[in-house]
């Protein structure tokens, strides 16, 4: 493949997937806004802080100008966070290529309009829908860098996109599925980041394998609630994109959302974890924006409320746990 992409976000996804397909033989730009790292990734081809013992490629070029850098991009690639995406396709507005396509890899509902991400893209860049694809799935940056087998899904309004990006993603280390439910598959990847920063909670509580077992399985469920009451297929939260992910980043050592629950557990204030992290844990403003669709929606969501309430509130996380557990009893399935 020869196409010319551009990777938005030089962290560690940006690093890992402009690698990746630069080894496909695309044109490879990547944007990076920070100033320091800008400069760290000229100098040296790395940044430490963000990808650990990784140097960046040669072939992919380096830059920091935002319209120059998507002017002639065939595929535009949304590796940043989520808060940002919308400031950041702001400034591509007006500069896309005719024909351009975006493809998000950013996981997060956006705080205030509780948009999805493919929906702001939209908005900013005045793309239909039919132009924008999210790659989800269990997909640490830290292993994709070092090709470990890594199986992600892609999701579009446009079959023909997906299978698209499915082709421009796909190598030997890297396999991409498709979906029809790119509301499932958005979903998915952000609400498991809550769960994740409840699965922490426990490992900071030092509770066992049947705690985290059950926050998995009830945190999957209430996911696939929400996600149905907004559209999606349900079948979508079996998927990758829902368990694959949700187990991955409730049990790694590279999961930011595991960390922050972790340190909560033990004790720790939101503020004083956050201030020592050079990463963003999505989960965290996600716990926000995911309550107020569960509230928007009218659809029970108890674990990600006891989150909500113990970042934001303070809430004892032993309070917490035993107002989950002594929850009015139920059948396990229910609407």
């Amino acid at each position: 493949m020869n196409e010319r992409v551009t990777v938005l976000g030089g962290g560690s996804w940006g690093m890992a997937i402009s690698r990746l397909l630069v080894t496909k033989g695309c044109q490879v730009v990547m944007w990076e806004f920070d100033p320091d790292d800008y400069r760290r990734l000229v100098t040296t081809r790395s940044n430490p802080r963000k990808l650990p013992s990784f140097r960046l490629d040669d072939r992919v070029v380096l830059t920091d100008g935002l319209a120059g850098a998507v002017a002639e991009a065939e595929v535009v690639v949304v590796a940043i966070a989520s808060q940002h995406v919308r400031s950041v396709l702001r400034g591509v507005s007006g500069h896309l290529t005719k024909g351009a396509v975006v493809v998000s890899l950013a996981k997060g509902i956006e705080g205030g309009t509780l948009k999805r991400m493919s929906e702001v893209i939209a908005e900013e860049t005045c793309l239909s829908l039919e132009s924008i694809a999210t790659l989800s799935g269990p997909s640490h940056a830290e292993e994709v860098a070092i090709d470990m087998p890594t199986t992600v899904v892609v999701a579009s309004q446009s079959n023909g996109l997906s299978v698209r990006v499915q082709e421009l993603f796909s190598v030997g280390h890297f396999r991409v599925y498709v979906c029809e439910d790119i509301v499932g598959v958005e979903l998915g990847g952000s609400l498991k980041n809550i769960i994740a920063i409840a699965a922490g909670i426990a490992d900071g509580l030092s509770l066992g394998d049947n705690t985290k077992g059950a926050l998995l399985t009830r945190g999957l469920a209430e996911m696939t609630r929400l996600g149905v009451a907004m559209g999606a297929q349900a079948e979508t939260f079996a998927g990758l994109s829902g368990v694959g992910d949700l187990i991955t980043t409730c049990f790694s050592r590279h999961s930011r959302n595991r960390y922050v629950g972790e340190r909560i557990g033990r004790g720790e204030k939101l503020e004083q974890v956050l201030a020592g992290m050079t990463m963003v844990a999505e989960g965290v403003e996600t716990t926000r924006s995911g309550r107020d669709l569960a509230l928007r929606h009218r659809v029970e969501m108890p674990i990600t409320e006891e989150v909500f309430r113990m970042l934001f509130e303070d809430k004892d996380a032993r309070e917490a746990l035993g107002d989950l557990m002594e929850r009015r009893l139920r059948a396990e399935i229910w609407q």
